[in-house]
C-alpha cells in the first residue's frame, strides 16, 4: 500500500489519491512526502551530515543548517565525520528518519521506523512522531509492534494478504 501511495507500484484495483492529485496520472510521485521504506540507503563512505546534505539539494529547499538541526532532532552528531557504512543499525535508522522529516513534509510514510533502536531510542522516536502529529503531519505507520501502534496511532488498520481492514477509529 505504501509503495502505491509513493508512486512505486501501481494499484491492481481502484485509485490512489494523494492531497487531490491522482498517483500516476496528476502525479508520479506525492510532492509533500516523507517517507522511510524499507532499510534506507545511503552513500556509506559518506558522514551522514554529508549524505543529507547531497539528499536537499535535489530540491534545494532546506540548506545546511537546517540539514544539521534535523541531525540533531534524531539524536544523531551532525558534526560527526564518522561514515555512514560505521553506523550502528539504530544510528542509520536515525539518520533514515531525519531524512524523511528533514523538509518538513505534510505527510510521512513510516515503515517499521523503531527498526534497530535501543529502548531509549524508540521513546525519543515516539516522542518526535507525536510532536510531528500535534504539528499538524500526518503520519502512515507500519509496525508489528502492539506498543508503538497503541502509543502513536489514532487510526489502525490491519493489512493481511493484501485487504486491509478497520481495526480501530479513533483513539479513545
Amino acid at each position: 500500500m505504501f509503495k502505491c501511495i509513493c508512486g512505486f507500484l501501481q494499484p491492481t484495483s481502484g485509485k490512489v489519491f494523494v492531497q487531490g492529485k491522482q498517483i500516476g496520472k496528476d502525479v508520479d510521485f506525492p510532492q509533500d512526502l516523507g517517507l522511510i521504506i524499507e532499510t534506507p540507503g545511503f552513500l556509506p563512505q559518506l558522514s551522514g551530515l554529508r549524505n543529507l546534505e547531497i539528499l536537499a539539494s535535489l530540491k534545494r529547499r532546506i540548506g545546511l543548517k537546517e540539514v544539521a538541526s534535523v541531525i540533531r532532532r534524531v539524536g544523531l552528531d551532525p558534526l560527526s565525520t564518522k561514515p555512514v557504512g560505521k553506523y550502528s543499525l539504530g544510528m542509520r535508522q536515525r539518520l533514515g528518519i531525519a531524512q524523511a522529516i528533514m523538509e518538513d513534509p505534510s505527510l510521512l510514510i513510516l515503515d517499521e521506523p523503531m527498526n534497530g533502536l535501543d529502548k531509549h531510542g524508540v521513546a525519543e522516536m515516539r516522542a518526535l512522531f507525536q510532536s510531528l502529529a500535534t504539528d499538524g503531519r500526518t503520519i502512515l505507520l507500519a509496525s508489528h509492534n502492539i506498543a508503538d501502534i497503541d502509543a502513536l496511532c489514532d487510526t489502525v488498520c490491519e493489512m493481511d494478504a493484501g485487504v486491509m481492514t478497520m481495526i480501530r477509529e479513533e483513539r479513545v
